[in-house]
C-alpha cells in the first residue's frame, strides 16, 4: 500500500509517499480503507521528532474510510463508513483502528468532512466538559478560535450549553467566522489586549473556563482574564512552554484550577470512553445540522508536505484534509 512516511525528523520536506506493508487487524481492531486523513499539530511535532509518544514513521491520528476487515471481537460490518482516532499510521491507504473508538459516519457527511471531526471535536469536548466542567450561564474564553479545535469548541459550547463564548483570533476573517459559529465576543489579539476585553465583556468577573493553546506568552493575560474558581485548561504551547516569574499567590487568590492535557498519548481505554460519551451527546447533532465539520482545504496524498506547511503558516480556518486515494 502507499503511505506518507517521515524519512527522518525534520521539516515538511521529509514527508514522502512510499510503498509499505499493509497492516492487519488484531483482536478488537478493524482494518480501514482510508479515504481521508486530517492534519494535526501533533503530526507536526511528531514529524520534527519532538514528541516521545509516537515512533511510527507513518503519521496521522484521525481518519475516515470504510471497514474492509474486522479482527476477532470487532463487531463492525465490512463496508461500514467509519471515522475515528488511530494510534498513528493514518496517512496511508489502509490503517487499523480499535473498533471501540470507531464512529459511524453520519449519512449526510462526506469523507472529507468526517476526517475533520475526531481529533478536534474529541479534544474540544474533553477540554470543555471533562476537564473544564463548563456549565450553563458561565463564560468560556476560547483562544485560536479559527483553528480546528477552536471552531469545534465554539460549536460545542453553543449547542450543549448556553454559556457566553469569547474567542480570540488574529484576523477579521477568522473572527467573523467564529461569530457565524456562535461566538458572542471576538477579540483580535494582534490589535487588542484580550485580557482587558474579556473583563469588559464579563463586568470584570472574568472567564470561568479558558481553553489555552498558547501557553507561556499568554500566561499573565490569561491570569488576568480568569474568574475566581475558574478552570484553565492548557492544551498547547504555541507561544512557548517556559514561564518566567510565576506569581503563585495570584493563582491561589483566584483559586484557579490549572490543568494540562494531551489527547494523543492518552490510553486506549480513555479514548474509548471519551469517544463513547461524545458519540452519545454530540454526534447526533451532525445529522441534524447543528454541528458541522469545518474543512479548510483538501490536499492530495502527494502534497501532504504542502498541507503541513499550510498549517505551519496558520492560514487555515478549520481542518486541513488529505485524500489518501
Amino acid at each position: 500500500m502507499k503511505a506518507v512516511v517521515v524519512n527522518q525528523p525534520g521539516g515538511a520536506d521529509q514527508l514522502h509517499v512510499q510503498n509499505v506493508e499493509k497492516p492487519s487487524p488484531e483482536k478488537g481492531e478493524v482494518l480501514i480503507n482510508v479515504k481521508t486523513a486530517a492534519i494535526n499539530r501533533t503530526d507536526i511535532i511528531s514529524r520534527e521528532g519532538k514528541s516521545g509518544y509516537m515512533n511510527n514513521p507513518i503519521l496521522g491520528v484521525e481518519v475516515a474510510g470504510e471497514v474492509v476487515e474486522a479482527g476477532e471481537e470487532a463487531n463492525i460490518p465490512v463496508g461500514t463508513r467509519v471515522m475515528g482516532l488511530v494510534n498513528g499510521g493514518g496517512y496511508a491507504e489502509y490503517a487499523v483502528m480499535p473498533a471501540d473508538r470507531a464512529m459511524v459516519v453520519p449519512d449526510k457527511l462526506s469523507f472529507e468532512e468526517a476526517a475533520a471531526i475526531p481529533e478536534v471535536f474529541l479534544t474540544a469536548y474533553q477540554t470543555l466538559f471533562w476537564l473544564g466542567n463548563l456549565t450553563k450561564n458561565e463564560t468560556v474564553l476560547i483562544h485560536a478560535g479559527g483553528s480546528g479545535v477552536g471552531t469545534a469548541a465554539i460549536q460545542l459550547a453553543r449547542q450543549l450549553t448556553n454559556a457566553k463564548i469569547i474567542t480570540t483570533a488574529g484576523s477579521l476573517e477568522k473572527l467573523d467566522y467564529c461569530h457565524s459559529l456562535g461566538a458572542d465576543v471576538g477579540i483580535n489579539y494582534k490589535e487588542q489586549d484580550f485580557a482587558e476585553e474579556v473583563l469588559k465583556a464579563t463586568d470584570n468577573a472574568g472567564a470561568d473556563v479558558i481553553l489555552d493553546f498558547i501557553g507561556a506568552s499568554y500566561w499573565e493575560k490569561n491570569l488576568k482574564s480568569i474568574a475566581v474558581d475558574g478552570r484553565w485548561v492548557l492544551i498547547g504551547v504555541l507561544g512557548g512552554s517556559k514561564v518566567n516569574d510565576i506569581e503563585l499567590m495570584s493563582l491561589m487568590a483566584k483559586r484557579v484550577h490549572l490543568k494540562g492535557t494531551l489527547l494523543t498519548p492518552r490510553s486506549d481505554d480513555y479514548k474509548k470512553e471519551l469517544t463513547k460519551d461524545f458519540a452519545k451527546h454530540a454526534l447526533p447533532l451532525f445529522e441534524k445540522g447543528k454541528l458541522k465539520a469545518i474543512v479548510d482545504r483538501v490536499f492530495p496524498m502527494e502534497e501532504t508536505g504542502d498541507a503541513h506547511r499550510h498549517m505551519e503558516a496558520n492560514k487555515n480556518i478549520g481542518k486541513i484534509i488529505v485524500e489518501m486515494e
